[in-house]
């Protein structure tokens, strides 16, 4: 059988009703009245033109009405479309373009100015559905087109559908659309199946044991699990975000949503919503999140707290260290995924300072012909397999290049992650091989460096990237920001930290000191602007 993210979802309200599945301010939602306000919401679209097959942007922060509208276009087997909400408008008409958006969800009155602007550019677009008052700029775009009719509509008429569960049936074959970061160029939107989504991204509904079956055990098994309570702190349109989401309902959690990542308000709120899992994206997230921890650790009963998970972004080990000392019993899991291929299973540091999975089924390394590598330590690209995206929306070249088929017709996914497998199986990840430094022909991978300097007491954040060098082609460069209270350490200083744990040639030869160390809203690296920022430091 396949399975239906909105099929799953109904499975769980049917199974615990009462249970809340929702936090947001400290107001709680019970499964049954979410169901209920995203069946209102999937006919408030339908009664906007949309329908199955249908690509709806999501051009929304977290609130609650995130989740609802995420829910009700699923429900209508109509499409999600994550749309970040930073981006210039210039990146979100490549979005709504790219995706053939049908419908855009929009809250914010400088978001609806940027709708308004584009719309005249996107003909596709029938339907702007908006969280809150529609400011006259986007009622005045929407008059004013020639030769089209586009529905806006607010969320304040939501009320006035039907909250029923009339809905045609589903396959499991219907398309969810998740773009990436776009952190080395435009995004891509991955193709995923519903059915390829429940058994990979949220492992079959089931991250602690062997994956669902059918419906029926998803219902009787969730009656069994706690409910548990956790936060994300990741913004909803980023891919890491949707897959915890998906898994925790699927689980019959309870998600404590934030408008913002705040990191002392998550830990201020952590006695009054009583949570007990966060989701963070690597140290751009984990390293205030600690500071915090360690001021309001007499004054905030923390207790509720046992898990903290990330994925995504490098977290390293120093910030690990002063969670475990902020909160005691607290346990950490990084996970090891990515949009193009869901959730691959839980990372973790060697003594010798690796970055590894177990034995799995899950991965392989592959050379460069796509052959897999079983050779202890020769390095090659980390390819996954088993259930993946269909590919990248129209963009068969992309598709091709990122899901090769090997010879005997298995269809992997390879990002550019480089590895080597080691004795006993475990793959040893190096890093992205686009963020890869060739240094005199000696390679350095960015991750592994920006882990070494995160350790560093006066670095709060840093990103690592090639500067040209007259003698060896490339150097390792260094864009970093002062931590809190700290002084700027000199040149030397973060030399001799790095090289009590890193190669002489993977040293940092300069450092530029920034204000700001630019992120993505999720805490993914920018390493373009890093590049550019670092340029002066080579000349």
């Amino acid at each position: 059988m396949k399975f239906n993210l909105a099929d799953v979802f109904e499975t769980v309200v049917d199974s615990v009703p009462e249970r809340p599945v929702l936090s947001f301010d400290g107001k709680e939602t019970s499964y049954a009245e979410m169901d209920k306000q995203a069946n209102r919401v999937a006919h408030f679209f339908a009664d906007g033109g949309i329908g199955p097959d249908d690509k709806v942007a999501l051009f929304l922060k977290n609130c609650p009405e995130h989740v609802q509208a995420l829910l009700a276009t699923i429900k209508l087997r109509a499409v999600p479309v994550n749309v970040n909400y930073r981006y210039t408008d210039a990146e979100l008409e490549y979005i709504f373009d790219n995706s053939d958006s049908a419908a855009i969800v929009v809250e914010l009155p400088e978001h609806q100015g940027s709708v308004a602007r584009l719309l005249p550019k996107l003909p596709l677009v029938r339907a702007v559905f908006v969280v809150g008052d529609i400011t006259d700029e986007l009622k005045a775009a929407v008059d004013g087109l020639e030769g089209r009719k586009v529905a806006l509509a607010s969320f304040a008429d939501v009320d006035k559908f039907s909250d029923a569960r009339d809905f045609e049936p589903r396959n499991g074959e219907e398309l969810y659309l998740l773009y990436t970061g776009g952190t080395t160029g435009y995004p891509k939107g991955v193709m995923w199946q519903h059915d390829d989504f429940f058994r990979k991204p949220i492992s079959g509904g089931n991250p602690y044991g062997d994956p669902r079956k059918d419906y029926e055990e998803i219902a009787t098994a969730v009656k069994d699990f706690p409910s548990m309570r956790f936060l994300l702190a990741a913004p909803l349109m980023h891919g890491a975000a949707s897959y915890s989401m998906f898994t925790f309902l699927s689980l019959g959690g309870c998600l404590i949503l934030e408008r913002d990542f705040d990191a002392e308000k998550i830990v201020k709120n952590i006695e009054r919503d009583k949570t007990q899992t966060i989701l963070i994206v690597g140290d751009a997230m984990g390293l205030p999140l600690v500071e915090q921890m360690e001021k309001h650790k007499e004054d905030v009963d923390m207790s509720s707290l046992f898990l903290i998970t990330s994925g995504g972004a490098i977290w390293s080990q120093h910030v690990r260290d002063r969670m475990v000392a902020a909160k005691e019993g607290l346990m950490l899991r990084d996970n090891f995924g990515a949009s193009e291929s869901g959730n691959d299973g839980e990372i973790s540091l060697d003594d010798s300072g690796n970055l590894k999975v177990p034995p799995t089924d899950r991965m392989m390394v592959v050379d460069e012909r796509f052959q897999k590598i079983t050779k202890p330590g020769e390095v090659g690209y980390i390819a996954r397999i088993g259930n993946i995206p269909l590919g990248y929306y129209k963009d068969e070249e992309k598709t091709k290049r990122t899901f090769p088929v090997m010879e005997d017709g298995t269809r992997i996914s390879v990002l550019g992650d480089m590895g080597y497998v080691e004795e006993d199986g475990s793959i040893v990840f190096l890093g992205r091989g686009s963020q890869c430094i060739n240094t005199g022909g000696e390679k350095v991978y960015a991750e592994e460096v920006e882990a070494v300097l995160h350790g560093h007491p006066a670095i709060a954040d840093a990103l690592v990237v090639p500067v040209p060098d007259p003698k060896y082609g490339q150097r390792v460069a260094a864009v970093a920001k002062v931590a809190e209270g700290q002084d700027e350490p000199s040149l030397e200083d973060v030399q001799e930290h790095c090289r009590k744990e890193l190669a002489g040639y993977k040293v940092p030869r300069t450092v530029v000191f920034v204000d700001e160390v630019k992120r993505t809203p999720a805490g993914k690296a920018d390493y373009k602007w890093a590049k550019s920022a670092a340029d002066p430091a080579a000349v």
